[in-house]
């Protein structure tokens, strides 16, 4: 059989590469071929299909025998879902001042999750159990909202990532409080490529009791999950996801890209080579005067600040987008198809017009 035709044109040229985000990298050639696979014929709606189910055995091998996960469509979803699953109407989500969830969400935890965040000041993107207490009182006050949940991202919105040591110590001290852990995982597979474990030793084993499991950023086209890890620590997960207008009627094509890129090896290739053309930047960045880095580069995450005339000269020649304008901060992010070319090709714009 021919192919079908079609009047899609290519609207953009594929050669050009920037260093704004790892969102603007397109769909990893294998999760394509997956979505292909998943294609044709009739399977039932709304996560009742063949490959949502498999998804699950999926998960589990990677976070154990009790995790289910609730593909749903993006990031903030997965976070709105996940912490409304952890509180109360009452209840209050201690983050970061730099979390993605209180800064680049739009208010959703808090204007469509009806949820409260509070936040403290961390210098380099981590909490601390010291730090949760800031936040972590009037439990019995009616006129203050309950902290009933910490939120942590793995890696942080600053490219700082967190020992196991680290997260259990925040696990335990959540815990011991009553409080729940949620940890944003849109670059989880980063962390663990970059600490040498298994997700499942920065989650479950740590003491985690609900993540939201990053797709996108990692070679999906789009997708990600919620991932129950305690399952005695949430309720009516299915209604949440339908109520917060995450569930995919077509699910097959959500689940199948985690299958692809957790099946085997497929996310960890993916996030160890940005790891490594990020690490290849910051090598770079280090031997041109007049530019500092800001904050150890452990993930896929380049922090910089550099005279604002130069980055607005060299955003002409590569997008990418300033962190604080003011300041002169700008982040330059690394993705799963960033060549060593494109680093080096970058480096040599950023030198020339550092000189000038």
């Amino acid at each position: 059989m021919n192919p079908p035709k079609t009047d899609a044109r290519r609207h953009h040229d594929p050669e050009v590469r920037g260093f704004a985000s790892d969102n603007y990298a397109g769909t990893h050639p294998e999760v394509l071929a997956a979505l292909a696979l998943a294609n044709g014929g009739h399977q039932v709606a709304y996560g009742e299909d063949a490959y949502t189910e498999n998804l699950q055995q999926v998960i589990r091998s990677h976070f154990g025998p009790t995790a289910e996960a609730f593909p749903v469509f993006n990031g903030t979803g997965a976070n709105v879902v996940a912490l409304q699953a952890v509180t109360d109407r009452w209840g209050a989500v201690i983050c970061a001042e730099s979390a993605h969830i209180n800064v680049d969400e739009c208010g959703a935890p808090e204007r469509v999750g009806g949820l409260k965040l509070l936040t403290v000041p961390a210098p380099d993107g981590k909490l601390t159990p010291e730090l949760i207490d800031r936040q972590a009182y009037g439990w019995d006050d009616e006129h203050r909202a309950m902290p009933q949940v910490v939120s942590i991202a793995q890696a942080t919105e600053l490219g700082t990532v967190y020992t196991p040591e680290e997260i259990r110590a925040l696990c335990e001290h959540a815990h011991a409080h009553g409080m729940k852990v949620h940890l944003d995982g849109s670059r989880l597979a980063n962390a663990a490529a970059t600490l040498d474990v298994p997700m499942r030793t920065l989650t479950n084993a740590a003491g985690v009791d609900i993540l939201s499991l990053g797709g996108t950023k990692n070679g999906a086209l789009f997708g990600e999950a919620v991932v129950v890890l305690n399952q005695d620590a949430v309720s009516h997960m299915k209604h949440l996801r339908k109520l917060s207008m995450q569930l995919a009627s077509k699910m097959r094509f959500v689940s199948v890209q985690l299958e692809a890129l957790l099946a085997r090896d497929l996310w960890l290739r993916n996030a160890g080579h940005a790891n490594e053309m990020a690490q290849r930047l910051a090598e770079g960045v280090r031997a041109v005067h007049g530019v500092e880095i800001l904050y150890p580069v452990q993930a896929n995450a380049v922090f910089a600040r550099l005279p604002h005339d130069v980055s607005e000269r060299l955003q002409k020649r590569f997008r990418f987008y300033f962190w604080d304008e003011a300041a002169g901060d700008v982040r330059w992010m690394c993705a799963f198809d960033t060549t060593e070319d494109d680093v080096d090709a970058f480096l040599a714009a950023l030198k020339e017009e550092m000189a000038r």
